[in-house]
């Protein structure tokens, strides 16, 4: 397979970015495909995967270009011959010859195979920071391993069936008529799993809100949270709003969901897709301060936080996060996420019930903090039911909920 000089040029020039100039990976592959409107679909795929499968191994592939391993994650470091040398080694090791290019550094390929089959420390081996792993080795213990080897697999890409619209057997033969090729998913009822990637975005079934892309671990949230219809629920860390989506789906568009975020342009994205869903139950509200949520309590029979977390679950979709992240980074999240919990569980009404879910597989995250908030306020709440979901099971992103109920002595709803 040859590499065309132009991809070759770009994507030197987007792990720069990614690395030197610490922008997000898919932000900088959006970008240059709006560049290069003209790409066909096999210049766009071997760039996308050229660029993902660098980042997610950038630390194995620099090891293996012989490059010194204390300055992989030092921006002023990574100049573009450096970065060429780690493309070399990606490619080289998928067994692929080097294009002969005069102006190019000279590399070894026999040399970098060489290494190749070298043992380094298992942090350099999974391609990931020092930080990371003697954090999962302290938090999870036997099953680190096999959790970081599942991290570094490439992610299925999973659709949500709009049951407000069509259901799955239906979609999944619209879907194949458009010429994508899909398979219902064991135990997830609102998934299909897409045989090959491609990018449906574009699709008549997409543009008339018959689905939306959501990870299938995801996608078992909002059950998880027993919304009903013409509950009143609140999703209090909504972003773009996949789960409010998937909630108001559950309700069959009857009752009301206040959709909650610090971010205004996450909420207008969600206005565009509740309209394109067919859904006029969500009422997107911007988080002004703690007044939001004095104003709000005991109002909601169900609360969903979704709360900010480390996103380690989802490394597989964002291979880039392992390298913007830092323990200090999530030393301030758990403290965020604790935040959280204590303020926003206070809207809901008694008698009703909470999730707490993270997309993080880290117990300091997930199973700690709500037992934190138990110790706390154990007379009040109770541990209905745990949800766990790694990704060695199933090709799934890594998910954690908790469901509690707010015990019903005392207080009445506050209609706001």
């Amino acid at each position: 397979m040859k590499l065309p000089p132009h991809l070759l040029d770009e994507i030197v020039t987007s792990l720069g970015e990614v690395f030197a100039g610490r922008r997000y990976a898919d932000r900088v592959i959006e970008f240059v495909f709006k560049r290069h409107r003209k790409w066909g679909s096999r210049d766009r795929r071997m760039f996308a995967e050229s660029v993902y499968e660098c980042v997610r191994w950038w630390r194995w592939f620099w090891f293996v270009a012989g490059l010194p391993d204390a300055e992989h994650g030092q921006a002023e470091t990574i100049t573009p011959e450096r970065i060429w040398r780690v493309w070399a080694a990606y490619w080289v090791t998928n067994g692929r010859e080097l294009p002969h290019d005069e102006n190019a550094p000279e590399v070894s390929a026999g040399e970098m195979l060489k290494r190749a089959k070298q043992t380094p420390p298992p942090a350099i081996r999974a391609s990931i920071p020092d930080w990371l792993e003697q954090r999962g080795t302290q938090e999870l213990a036997d099953a680190w391993p096999a959790l970081r080897e599942a991290l570094n697999q490439p992610a299925d890409v999973f659709l949500r069936v709009n049951t407000l619209k069509t259901d799955r057997r239906s979609l999944k033969e619209r879907l194949g008529q458009e010429g994508f090729e899909t398979e219902a998913v064991d135990h997830v009822p609102s998934a299909l799993r897409m045989k090959q990637r491609a990018n449906t975005f574009g699709s008549k079934a997409f543009k008339e809100g018959l689905f939306e892309v959501q990870d299938a671990a995801s996608q078992l949230i909002a059950p998880f949270l027993q919304p009903e219809p013409g509950m009143r629920v609140i999703d209090a860390c909504a972003g773009g709003g996949g789960k409010s989506l998937h909630i108001a789906a559950i309700m069959r568009n009857k009752g009301r969901i206040l959709a909650l975020d610090i971010h205004a342009w996450k909420l207008a994205e969600l206005r565009k897709r509740a309209s394109r869903a067919g859904v006029d139950i969500i009422e997107a509200r911007e988080i002004d301060g703690s007044k939001t949520i004095k104003r709000l309590a005991k109002s909601a029979d169900r609360v969903l936080l979704d709360v900010p977390c480390s996103g380690l679950g989802v490394l597989r979709r964002n291979p880039d996060a392992k390298w913007k992240l830092s323990d200090e980074e999530i030393a301030r999240l758990t403290f965020l996420q604790a935040e959280i919990l204590e303020s926003y569980s206070r809207m809901v009404v008694p008698g009703g019930k909470l999730v707490y879910a993270t997309c993080s597989i880290l117990p300091s995250e997930n199973e700690r903090q709500v037992q934190s908030f138990l110790a706390r306020h154990g007379g009040e709440w109770t541990l209905e039911e745990e949800l766990h979901r790694n990704p060695e099971q199933g090709g799934f992103d890594g998910f954690y909920a908790a469901r509690l109920m707010r015990n019903a002595e005392g207080g009445v709803r506050n209609e706001e």
